[in-house]
């Protein structure tokens, strides 16, 4: 499908599209690129990718394909660099997971968004970092959203389509817009509060005590906290707008539960309770049939 792919930032996504890629015979060539050289060394000598640059400007040098797997506050940089030998030629996509943001970035730099770059979201992951948890299965059955706008030319969008069900994944359309607010909701708010709650606990004084003890619920609540932090600070910029509106309503939400609580009004309680656990067995049917 592709000669030579460039994959800027081998980590678990990189990795996992440079496996995949390279496993169902997608492409010829990998080149990643990155900051740290230990990482990228340790990329070629699993397997991942063949060899590594330095510089975003060679590893991208008559790519067919550039893949764009670094956190979104560093996206305008990279679009400067790529701006330097940018070819029509090349089908550019990034995996980011805010749009807007990736959207304003190219408008920055380029003064528009090019017709070869189509933007696009994975809902793939692990609370594991690192290209060491890299897999080549890692987008089989698992969604990808991509968002073209109205200057993406239909040739690179069916390019970027066809790639992404190459390698097992169920593919999505929808707006930049309409992205951000819908992960905002299902994805940012709740890696923020999975963090916050474990600080929250992290700084009382019978830690110890709180995390011996702590039980499946807290476990299973609190994984998506071990994902990479820089990750998800970069996310929570680019998306702060839908992020805070969504934390004032939680307050908000909040507030309602603590006063139900102090007033010890059992049926208040029970009927927010109630409803969210229908709320969410009706979620898991959908997922189930859909």
């Amino acid at each position: 499908m592709f000669n030579k792919m460039c994959i800027i930032g081998v980590g678990l996504i990189g990795g996992s599209i440079a496996r995949s890629s390279r496993n169902n015979q997608l492409c010829t060539e990998i080149v990643g690129v990155g900051r740290e050289q230990s990482n990228l060394q340790k990329a070629v000598e699993l397997g991942v990718i063949d060899q590594y640059e330095l510089s975003i400007e060679d590893a991208a040098k008559d790519a067919d394909i550039v893949v764009i797997c670094s956190p979104v506050g560093s996206f305008e940089s990279i679009f400067q660099a790529l701006k330097k030998n940018w070819s029509d030629d090349c089908l550019y996509i990034d995996v980011g997971s805010t749009k807007q943001s990736v959207i304003a970035a190219l408008k920055k730099v380029f003064g528009k968004v090019p017709s070869n770059f189509v933007p696009a979201h994975p809902i793939a992951g692990s609370e594991k970092n690192g290209v060491e948890a890299s897999t080549d299965s890692l987008f089989q059955d698992k969604r990808v959203i991509v968002t073209p706008v109205e200057q993406t030319n239909q040739s690179s969008l069916t390019t970027c389509l066809a790639w992404w069900k190459k390698m097992g994944a169920r593919v999505s359309e929808m707006s930049p817009e309409h992205h951000d607010e819908v992960f905002a909701a299902t994805s940012h708010l709740p890696h923020v509060l999975a963090y916050s709650l474990v600080e929250l606990l992290k700084n009382k004084q019978d830690e110890r005590e709180i995390f011996e003890y702590a039980a499946g619920g807290f476990k299973d609540f609190t994984r998506i906290a071990s994902s990479d932090p820089s990750m998800w600070a970069d996310i929570c910029v680019a998306n702060g707008s839908q992020i805070v509106t969504l934390l004032q309503q939680l307050e908000k939400q909040n507030r309602q539960i603590s006063n139900l609580i102090e007033a010890g009004d059992k049926q208040g309680l029970l009927d927010i309770f109630e409803s969210a656990q229908k709320a969410r067995e009706h979620f898991l049917t959908f997922k189930i049939n859909s």
